[in-house]
């Protein structure tokens, strides 16, 4: 009787220590790995979270015990408080300007970019940087200067001081956000540069001028990146602050023209000393922006196109 010994093959391969290890102890190994960002979630995000949630059914003036009041600040809220109702009117108005322009902006300096031969590099820096400073709010006050009375605007077309109208003041901040285009045109321009060139040859060989090429090659085969950056600035604009705050000193001035959803909550948590009115209005900003994002995402089926997926 004769025995065969298995002889290693190059397929066969020695078991790493990690693999001799019990289940259990590699689990336990991860969770200690990843035991900073639970507890940071918990703490800093889900914790405050549910804070926030019991403090708006409680009166709060940030001094004396929260004291239960049940929906009363949600009844005040929607009822009895027109500066509350002239807040997300001047948000929605926002929204719809800002978002539309900083995004249609964005695009047409991508296409420029993706055309140029030398100095792309540069540009696409220069473009961006508006990004990382206009959120500050040095630039913000900057930018009130600009469009004060007696500012470089009012100069240069006599039109007089935005901020101090209430016709042309959310106009201003407005403006902006659209300057700040640079973080959506680099994912546009990332974009752009996955498309085939030879859709645009099998394009130009039917006949299609530039015109058809972008409306029947590029923007179906943009629209997953058109997506996203609709509901990343969408989500960004309805939480928008700082250029409001700097812009109306503070005030949303004039006329309540500028004074959007955040500067009104700050105001009613930070200056009236009502937290718990706050936290209310804080959580329903928050079940809107949920309920945009749903919306998007629901009629995204019916106009974004996934080349993975052929036509939807």
């Amino acid at each position: 009787m004769t025995t065969t010994t298995a002889i290693p093959t190059g397929r066969q391969r020695a078991a790493t220590p990690a693999e001799h290890r019990p289940k259990r102890e590699r689990e336990g190994a991860a969770w200690v790995f990843l035991s900073p960002w639970v507890l940071g979630a918990i703490v800093l995000t889900l914790l405050p979270m549910a804070v926030s949630l019991y403090l708006s059914f409680t009166d709060y003036n940030l001094f004396d015990p929260p004291h239960w009041i049940g929906l009363r600040n949600y009844t005040q809220m929607f009822t009895e408080d027109p500066r509350y109702w002239r807040s997300v009117v001047t948000t929605l108005t926002y929204v719809v300007v800002a978002v539309p322009l900083q995004l249609a902006l964005a695009l047409v300096v991508a296409l420029a970019l993706k055309s140029m031969k030398r100095g792309k590099a540069f540009y696409r820096s220069a473009f961006y940087a508006p990004s990382l400073l206009g959120a500050s709010m040095s630039i913000a006050l900057v930018w009130r200067a600009v469009f004060n009375d007696g500012g470089t605007v009012d100069n240069l077309f006599g039109t007089g001081g935005w901020v101090n109208r209430p016709g042309w003041a959310l106009l201003a901040v407005a403006l902006l956000t659209v300057w700040q285009f640079g973080a959506p045109m680099v994912i546009f321009l990332a974009g752009l540069q996955q498309i085939p060139a030879e859709l645009y040859e099998a394009a130009a060989v039917d006949g299609a001028g530039r015109w058809r090429q972008f409306l029947s090659v590029t923007v179906p085969m943009l629209s997953p990146v058109l997506f996203f950056n609709l509901v990343l600035q969408t989500i960004q604009a309805f939480q928008v602050f700082t250029p409001a705050f700097a812009l109306s000193a503070g005030k949303g001035g004039p006329a309540d023209s500028t004074l959007v959803y955040t500067m009104y909550l700050y105001d009613r948590g930070f200056v009236a000393s009502h937290m718990g009115y706050a936290s209310a209005m804080a959580w329903v900003l928050l079940l809107v922006i949920g309920a945009v994002t749903a919306v998007l995402f629901r009629t995204s089926r019916s106009w974004v196109f996934y080349a993975s997926e052929g036509d939807r």
